[in-house]
């Protein structure tokens, strides 16, 4: 399959979709065949206990740093063992570091080469669906605090990222349909054509011929607004767009304690919410809030909240959403199917009442 580019000048690279590792683990050799400087592996302990075979291939030769999965990992510990690793390793800024992993060990493991040495080269080799979608394109790395989600953090862009659809036959089902809902905001956000395209195929599974261009066709998405509005500095829409029902789910995720919805799952519910809130504030027809549901639950995915949590919690968490400006808070909401925009100056009483209509439903 045709890769795709990330136009950003001189640190351009490509996002390349492989069917098997064979074609996966040519890519990185490729790569890394003209480099001399030391390398390193960092990788998801479940992944390397799972598919040992294929990531040891992918690693090729050098140390390696196991970290569990899960959003603890993500955090100035992991930070602190990650520099550790490799100043032991001896990796200076002509090394290079291979992540192989969900969005959590992308993440991690982004920020970590975005740190050592002042930033130093990385590969991402991402194994969820969400991952593939999402977080290993963008150049977005970063980790938790108790302040909130990802408030700290740097742009640093991979060299290259190796999608390979073969780690998804052994992802946990309610894993898959979390990556889902990144595709669907996807087709939310910029393409009515992905989104009707889900509408119409039966439920994708990991198996499912389509699902590798359906991954492309969200990837296509991410990397054009990316070359765009890398650091997200556009006063309107830009890479911000991305973040559609993101300033929700952040909430959510933070509230309820970071495990108790997976990712995905909480972006879910901030689909559904960003799309009930645009009828709300009278910009988006209610038919269009059903279809949005509608293909959620398609995919087995949450629109409401297990049980309700504080109200004042979430409208305090939403106001510290990087997105903000000032204290103006800042939402992503959908005018279309297809069509997403920014919109400023909602006060917390607007939302903490949203939230309690929301979670009375």
């Amino acid at each position: 399959m045709k890769s795709l580019s990330v136009a950003l000048a001189d640190r351009s690279y490509p996002i390349c979709f492989v069917h098997d590792v064979a074609s996966a683990n040519s890519l990185v050799e490729k790569f890394l065949a003209n480099r001399q400087g030391p390398m390193a592996t960092i990788i998801d302990a479940a992944v390397a206990e799972e598919h040992s075979s294929i990531w040891k291939s992918l690693g090729q030769q050098g140390p390696v740093l196991r970290i569990p999965g899960g959003e603890g990992s993500k955090s100035l510990g992991w930070m602190e063992k990650g520099w550790e690793f490799f100043a032991r390793a001896g990796v200076d800024r002509t090394g290079c570091v291979v992540v192989i992993g969900g969005g959590v060990i992308g993440d991690l493991g982004g920020f970590l080469a975005a740190s050592w040495l002042r930033g130093i080269d990385f590969i991402q080799i991402p194994t969820t669906l969400l991952a593939m979608v999402d977080s290993s394109v963008g150049g977005k790395t970063g980790i938790n605090t108790p302040a909130g989600k990802n408030l700290v953090g740097a742009f640093h862009q991979p060299r290259m990222v190796v999608i390979g659809n073969f780690f998804l036959e052994t992802l946990p089902e309610r894993e898959f349909s979390a990556g889902m809902a990144e595709v669907i905001k996807a087709g939310l956000l910029a393409d009515a054509s992905l989104f009707e395209r889900l509408e119409e195929l039966p439920c994708l599974q990991p198996g499912a011929p389509e699902l590798l261009e359906v991954i492309r066709a969200a990837c296509a998405i991410k990397a054009r607004v990316v070359a765009e509005d890398e650091k997200e500095t556009a006063a309107e829409g830009g890479r911000a767009l991305l973040n559609l029902g993101h300033t929700f789910a952040h909430a959510i995720e933070k509230v309820a304690g970071y495990g108790t919805y997976l990712h995905g799952e909480a972006v879910a519910i901030g689909l559904h919410l960003a799309a009930k809130f645009s009828m709300e504030i009278g910009v988006l027809p209610e038919s269009m809030v059903d279809r949005v549901r509608e293909l959620l639950e398609k995919y087995q995915l949450p629109i409401a909240l297990r049980q309700p949590l504080p109200t004042e919690a979430l409208v305090q968490a939403m106001g510290k959403d990087k997105k903000n400006r000032g204290a103006s808070l800042r939402l992503v909401l959908l005018k279309s199917i297809g069509e997403a925009y920014t919109k400023d100056g909602f006060t917390p009483e607007q939302l903490t009442r949203f939230w309690n209509t929301f979670q009375s439903l």
